[in-house]
């Protein structure tokens, strides 16, 4: 490992004029807490790049809100964090992480008890809807705030994820102007295993399917929050043969399984900085989905392509009982939209997503609407069945959504319909079913599905 050792990191905090919380409370107040930091912020993200062990050391200090104590901690490591977002073509300032040194020197701090904590930063300063290149974030300052949002509106929700809390941080260089950005103040992996009163985390490597180490219930819960968020950047494989989207390649992404010494194992949600609820919009979206389908728009057709999807996996009772759950804390869900500081932007594609979300599910009609319920059944380009719409694999699997119709021909009708098994993604892209209405065999779609017995 190397270290560079630096003057001080100077830390100061104020949470909107009002005292800065007790240890066991950092996360328990969504205000903002603002941050100054001093660090040769350079060389830390030249050396991470060429080692990702690299660290810097120095000393933190924070003037208490309401005493006006100075508080001083020694020896405190500065490394980068993060995956994609290390690379430097994502983003020009990646996300941190501070740990402290020994229990002793957090003591009389506002840390106290705590081991590390992780700072998600601004990224960049790009221009607002000036996506990064590779993976599409919005890099500049808002993300950060956003992303901070959508933990908030997890926790509402009573899902199991880690705690954050919006920040501002002037970072302090030794050799140029400071740098003042909004951020987000994010709860350490242990420190959140230790919350929920877990034992270990079962790695990737061990991991078998969520059929066999989540309970149906935790697992449901965490397909409809993603879909709530406009979330994509996460993988989960559901069942042995599942290959819907990423989960042939990753059994786990973005997701950590936590578990107690005795009992199952169970899914806690983290990293939302590409969810649709941060970045506005996906790039890719007209490559999966079909853009305007039912009228609706890109974040209610996202959102009902995730909800839609759930109905392949799970049976009748955990999807009903996983919609009530949801439903029975919807009031606690706008409050917190309401009592959140976000750009104007930023509320109105919040607001968006947890709108489309609710609608989908509000309702039994709603959730079960028309899809493909007989498995082979082909999609053509014309009534009668002479041009496949997907000359490769013109099959649409069960569960795939059927719009309203707008032409009958006999037994098949023309419409539009929503890939929510992620089928027609490359390599298997098919971009009829993305542009155009299809044809299908009426008597294949309906709305019993999963099955009333299931």
């Amino acid at each position: 490992m190397h270290r560079a050792t630096v003057a001080a990191v100077v830390v100061s905090l104020s949470c909107l004029g009002m005292a800065a919380p007790a240890p066991a409370e950092l996360f328990s107040s969504y205000s903002r807490i603002d941050f100054s930091l001093k660090a040769p912020f350079d060389d830390l993200f030249a050396g991470a790049q060429k080692d990702p062990e690299y660290t810097v050391t120095g000393t933190v200090f924070y003037k208490d809100a309401s005493s006006g104590k100075e508080i001083t901690i020694d020896d405190v490591e500065f490394s980068v964090r993060g995956r994609t977002s290390k690379r430097e073509t994502e983003c020009t300032f990646p996300k941190l992480k501070l740990r402290f040194s020994t229990p002793a020197s957090v003591e009389p701090s506002i840390f106290r008890g705590m081991k590390a904590v992780k700072i998600g930063t601004h990224c960049g300063d790009q221009a607002d809807g000036d996506l990064t290149d590779r993976f599409g974030r919005w890099a500049n300052e808002k993300a950060p705030v956003r992303e901070a949002f959508v933990y908030r509106l997890l926790d509402a929700l009573g899902v199991r994820s880690f705690k954050a809390r919006p920040a501002r941080v002037t970072y302090v260089y030794e050799d140029a102007e400071p740098l003042v950005r909004s951020a987000m103040l994010l709860e350490d992996d242990r420190e959140a295993m230790k919350r929920f009163g877990a034992d270990h985390e079962i790695e990737p490597a061990q991991f078998r399917d969520a059929e066999r180490d989540f309970s149906p219930e935790d697992t449901a819960k965490l397909a409809f929050a993603e879909a709530l968020i406009g979330n994509f950047d996460w993988c989960l494989k559901f069942f042995a043969n599942d290959a819907y989207r990423c989960d042939a390649r990753r059994l786990l992404w973005n997701i950590m399984a936590f578990a107690p010494r005795e009992g199952r194992a169970f899914p806690v949600l983290y990293d939302f900085d590409i969810a649709g609820m941060v970045v506005v919009r996906h790039r890719w979206f007209a490559d999966i989905f079909f853009d305007g389908f039912e009228g609706k728009s890109a974040p209610a057709i996202e959102v009902l392509a995730q909800v839609q999807h759930t109905r392949s996996v799970f049976s009748r009772a955990v999807l009903d009982a996983t919609r009530r759950a949801f439903m029975d804390r919807k009031a606690h869900a706008f409050a917190a939209l309401r009592d959140a500081t976000l750009d104007d932007e930023g509320r109105r594609i919040a607001e968006a997503y947890m709108k489309g979300f609710f609608d989908a599910i509000a309702s039994d009609d709603q959730f079960y609407a028309p899809v493909i319920v007989r498995p082979g059944e082909r999609i053509y380009l014309d009534a009668a069945r002479t041009q496949p719409a997907c000359p490769r694999d013109p099959v649409a699997p069960p569960g795939t959504l059927v719009g309203q119709s707008v032409e009958t021909d006999g037994t098949m009708v023309k419409a539009p319909i929503l890939d929510v098994q992620w089928k027609w993604a490359a390599p298997e892209r098919c971009d009829a079913i993305h542009r155009k209405l299809v044809w299908i065999d009426r008597t294949a779609i309906g709305t019993d599905y999963p099955p009333r017995n299931r």
